[in-house]
């Protein structure tokens, strides 16, 4: 167990990064405003499910790449396909063998979709999807669901707090629709001409009703719109064939990225033959201009996600997850209720994609009480905004968490009894990551 980490060297390399970078990371939610005021490790490396941050401080990590890394930070297989391509060149003027042999793999995985294209992040596939489906049914309402996020696009970006800059045309064209609640869809279908409706087909923390995604497929099919799966999370995560799989509802499109190369930059669209090709040269339609990216196919990505479907048809990497977040949550549960906090903090989702809830003393969601456990977390060598497991977390990565967190319940009991964080919680709270102002963590 660490003993009172420093993170001195981290905070001078995060205000260098403050003046270099606009929010001081490369993505909002690696910000240090996603973490305890002057505890945001500035990483150096990562092996299994360990990091070791610029001060020498080691943590058992979680969330693991924001999801994207399922098979654990510099697993060989991997990175040994990776180097083993790059050497070889990396980006070219023509497809290469490895286009074929990647675009093979992913579809004999999903057999649902006829045709994919790859990119490297998942904004610009899930843009493209919408693109296609405006062009397919020459309509321009998007239906998305009530949930965190999609694109850094305008169609979506522009609908949340964080939406300077963005084109309010765009968003007139976005409308919402409430998870579970076929209903609220069927509401939503008689009031506007819907090009598309797109989801996540679980979450973490929610799965979905008996009939709901067969419910969505028909009210798309008897409409004429099209059925978009976001796969970033669910892909790879859920299953290798995707949350479709699971649940038994084919889209018509889908997006895929995060674990698809254990954390090397690879995303994908795919979808049905009828609707890809508008992107292609075997129609007559008007072409669409899809994806177009120099750096989609570069033969490193390609390599890592080959590698990672042959991890993944020789192992069971979804298994070894399931298998330590249940063992997680059981015991991060059983301190909480041992300690009488069961209605204050709790690990809740599925096993391989946990997090966890933290309530003050009125039993509300609080950022103050989140950020006093996320400090007393990083004090004892736990670094995570939530318990998202990866396949290399190991009995000893999960027993050293458990007892972690006892430490850290503690703490946050002390915190409910006194009814404040005050004098605990050192430094302001986190604040959410989608946010109008910079304050309150204006750095």
């Amino acid at each position: 167990m660490n003993e009172s980490p420093r993170f001195s060297r981290s905070n001078e390399l995060q205000r260098r990064l403050h003046e270099l970078v606009p929010g001081g990371a490369h993505t909002y939610a690696r910000g240090a405003d996603q973490y305890p005021d002057e505890m945001a490790p500035v990483l150096v490396r990562g092996e299994g499910a360990r990091v070791w941050d610029a001060d020498g401080n080691s943590f058992v990590e979680y969330g693991i790449g924001l999801r994207s890394v399922t098979l654990g930070h510099g697993y060989k297989p991997v990175v040994e396909a990776v180097c083993k391509a790059i050497a070889q060149g990396t980006n070219f003027s023509r497809p290469t063998v490895a286009e074929v042999d990647a675009a093979e793999d992913f579809l004999r995985l999903v057999p649902g979709a006829d045709m994919v294209k790859f990119a490297k992040n998942g904004s610009d596939a899930t843009t493209a999807a919408i693109r296609l489906a405006r062009a397919a049914t020459g309509r321009k309402i998007v239906a998305i669901c009530n949930q965190p996020f999609y694109s850094v696009d305008d169609w979506f970006i522009g609908t949340t707090a964080m939406n300077s800059g963005t084109l309010s045309d765009a968003v007139s064209k976005t409308v919402r629709f409430a998870y579970n609640d076929l209903e609220s869809a069927r509401s939503m279908f008689a009031e506007h001409s819907i090009a598309c409706v797109i989801l996540e087909a679980a979450t973490a923390s929610a799965e979905p009703k008996p009939g709901f995604l067969q419910g969505l497929r028909e009210l798309c099919d008897r409409n004429g719109a099209l059925l978009i799966f976001d796969e970033m999370i669910t892909g790879y995560r859920w299953s290798e064939h995707g949350a479709q799989s699971i649940y038994g509802v084919v889209p018509d499109l889908s997006s895929w990225g995060k674990a698809m190369g254990n954390g090397f930059p690879i995303s994908a669209l795919a979808g049905t033959r009828a609707v890809m090709e508008l992107g292609g040269l075997r129609t007559d339609a008007d072409r669409v201009f899809l994806l177009s990216t120099t750096h989609g196919p570069e033969t490193g990505g390609l390599a890592a996600f080959r590698a990672v479907v042959e991890a993944y048809a020789r192992e069971d990497p979804i298994g070894a997850m399931e298998s330590a977040g249940r063992s997680l949550a059981a015991g991060v549960n059983a301190v909480s209720a041992e300690l009488g906090l069961s209605a204050y903090f709790e690990v809740v989702g599925r096993p391989s994609c946990l997090t966890f809830v933290t309530r003050d003393p009125d039993g509300s969601p609080s950022q103050a009480y989140r950020t006093l456990f996320l400090q007393e977390m990083l004090q004892r060598g736990v670094l995570g905004q939530s318990f998202v497991v990866s396949a290399a977390h190991t009995e000893a990565d999960i027993a050293r968490t458990i007892e972690a967190t006892r430490g850290a319940l503690e703490i946050y009991r002390r915190a409910i009894e006194a009814g404040t964080v005050d004098g605990l919680l050192r430094g302001r709270p986190v604040a959410p990551a989608l946010r109008r102002s910079a304050e309150p963590r204006r750095h």
